[in-house]
């Protein structure tokens, strides 16, 4: 039997394990944040996309790349600011837990945004 491995999982590999499973765990909370939200690489970042990219992630050296596009960041600006980043990024750093549960709650709001633009469409 053959197993195809997904290029996120490849991507994921390339990392040291600790980074590895904040990857694993941040792709998981938007798996389940937007369930029907297809996996695909682009711009050789792992990205969901759903009507259009809901998100993008990345490992770094020092954090994990969190990219909801600039009205990802600027719906959650105030509980964003304890992080670094900059318009439509985030970066959250690998001596802390990642803060699932807001992240789940940007990714639904990037669904709902999306659907909402493909009705006016």
């Amino acid at each position: 039997m053959t197993i195809k491995t997904n290029e996120i999982d490849q991507y994921i590999l390339t990392f040291p394990n600790e980074v590895q499973k904040l990857l694993a765990q941040l792709r998981t909370a938007i798996s389940k944040a937007a369930p029907e939200a297809e996996e695909v690489i682009s711009y050789r970042m792992p990205a969901f996309k759903f009507h259009g990219i809901l998100v993008y992630f990345a490992g770094h050296k020092n954090h994990i790349g969190f990219y909801p596009t600039s009205t990802g960041t600027a719906a959650f600006k105030e509980e964003l600011s304890e992080y670094k980043g900059a318009k439509g990024s985030v970066q959250f750093p690998l001596d802390k837990p990642l803060p699932l549960g807001l992240i789940t709650k940007i990714v639904k709001f990037r669904v709902k945004e999306n659907l909402q633009k493909l009705e006016r469409k």
